[in-house]
């Protein structure tokens, strides 16, 4: 018991002996809120799921946080899976499916919804933002009614490496170590000022959102980044496996694109150089972005709020690294469904949580935690406050939609997917925990199937355009 004491302390103190406040922390002490995304960050790092991954400042907030071991996104892309943990509402309720289109367009259900930052904002919170936040134009007067600092400076994919160091069809599939000023990245200038909010005095409580660009393509990042890796040392994830889609659905298959298309490449030997060298980009981003997530924790640790703040650090959706024949994400298994999360509580310690939640619970778990009054529409999420009360309680599974009627539930021994011909897939992770080999046609998984399938949307909004990572050509 002693390893929780702490917690308990704090959350005894707030909401667990405060029932009869309606769960509310004390008004007097509000807890702040930073809130931290990286983008396209898999589980090389923090699962230590490759070898030569290098996330030292992840690992020393890992020991001091939850981390949920089987946290997936609600969608595997960038813009709506950002639309549903910020807004708490499924794909399947707004018809945010994909990237390509505006989600928070006029008329649509996000456009009446209350964001997270909106919430915390009328409850009384200042609120500040920088960075990749919503992916997507919401419009100056929405965006004046989420985030207090004017204006909000956002940046973008680059730097980006001439065309001499494109590995694929466009500038996004580049590779180059930058040997320009770090002031090149808009990571660093964001960081600057999110540590430079984090240093100023604050009359009210804050909600904190930084969202970085980095370990998302281009695999550009200062020179030192790359130099922390021999190139000849990488190899081929564990996951990799010729054939790997043999006993996959046809409409699982189109959601992939081949990874011969990266530099046209003829004969499998060349095309593993040139993974190697986009595997070497991407180990080089990963520590640029943990490098950049830690410039930040230690200027909050150092200010007068790190005390009384809640801290997240997570990413907007997965990524694949080759396997399933497939690069970055957009898919319905594992690789492109995990999103690391971290969570860290005032004096909170350590603990790897089993339970299969979702980005989408973060909306209602922060609206307990700091007392909000909720917004007027349901959040589709699950606050995750009992896994602080009883960090062994028992969980359901969750779901993860990527277009109408294509569905990915786990429940983080199986993986069941289900398309919209009734095509399936089926992965125990216990033996399998690299989904090679699909169960869905062996009678003795019928009652997992049906078990998970009750977590499958039963009605679908029409989408709102966009469409697949590969029919888009992200």
């Amino acid at each position: 018991m002693k390893k929780y004491a702490c917690l308990f302390l704090f959350l005894g103190y707030g909401y667990l002996m405060g029932q009869s406040n309606g769960g509310k922390l004390p008004s007097a002490t509000p807890p702040n809120v930073l809130f931290i995304t990286v983008d396209d960050m898999n589980g090389w790092g923090l699962m230590k799921h490759y070898p030569l991954a290098k996330t030292p400042y992840l690992d020393k907030l890992k020991g001091q946080s939850y981390n949920f071991i089987q946290n997936i996104c609600a969608s595997p892309v960038c813009v709506p899976s950002r639309a549903a943990f910020f807004s708490g509402m499924y794909p399947h309720r707004t018809g945010a499916y994909y990237n390509g289109t505006n989600p928070w367009q006029e008329n649509s259900v996000l456009a009446k919804t209350e964001t997270m930052p909106e919430c915390f904002k009328r409850n009384g919170y200042e609120t500040f933002g920088r960075g990749k936040i919503f992916h997507a134009d919401i419009g100056k007067e929405r965006e004046e009614a989420m985030f207090d600092n004017r204006p909000i400076y956002k940046g973008g994919f680059g730097p980006f490496a001439e065309k001499e160091d494109w590995v694929g069809p466009g500038n996004f599939e580049s590779v180059k170590a930058w040997d320009g000023p770090d002031s090149d990245f808009p990571d660093v200038k964001n960081a600057e000022a999110t540590i430079e909010f984090l240093q100023k005095p604050h009359d009210k409580p804050f909600f904190c959102y930084l969202g970085y660009w980095r370990p998302h393509t281009p695999y550009t990042a200062p020179k030192r980044f790359f130099d922390l890796f021999n190139e000849k040392d990488i190899v081929p994830t564990a996951g990799y496996r010729a054939g790997d889609l043999d006993d996959v659905p046809m409409q699982g298959r189109e959601l992939v694109d081949s990874l011969w298309r990266f530099g046209g490449r003829e004969s499998l030997e060349d095309a593993h150089q040139v993974f190697r060298r986009m595997m070497h980009g991407y180990l080089a981003t990963t520590a640029f972005a943990d490098w950049s997530v830690g410039r930040v924790i230690e200027a909050l640790d150092k200010s007068d709020f790190a005390k009384n703040t809640i801290l997240i650090v997570a990413s907007d959706n997965g990524y694949h690294m080759g396997e399933k024949e497939r690069w970055q994400k957009g898919t319905l298994w594992q690789l492109s469904a995990y999103a690391p999360l971290l969570i860290r509580l005032p004096n909170g310690q350590a603990y790897e949580c089993p339970q299969t939640t979702n980005l989408i619970d973060l909306y209602p778990t922060l609206v307990e935690l700091c007392g909000l009054n909720p917004p007027k529409h349901a959040l589709d999420g699950k606050s995750l406050t009992p896994i602080f009360r009883n960090p062994s309680v028992k969980w359901s599974p969750s779901v993860m939609t990527y277009g109408e009627n294509y569905s990915s539930v786990t429940d983080g021994r199986f993986r069941y997917i289900r398309y919209p011909d009734s095509t399936e897939e089926l992965y125990d992770h216990q033996t399998d925990p690299h989904e090679w080999n699909n169960l869905a046609a062996e009678t003795k998984t019928k009652s997992v199937k049906i078990r998970l399938a009750k977590e499958i949307p039963k009605t679908w909004v029409k989408s709102l355009g966009g469409g697949t990572e590969k029919k888009a050509g992200y």
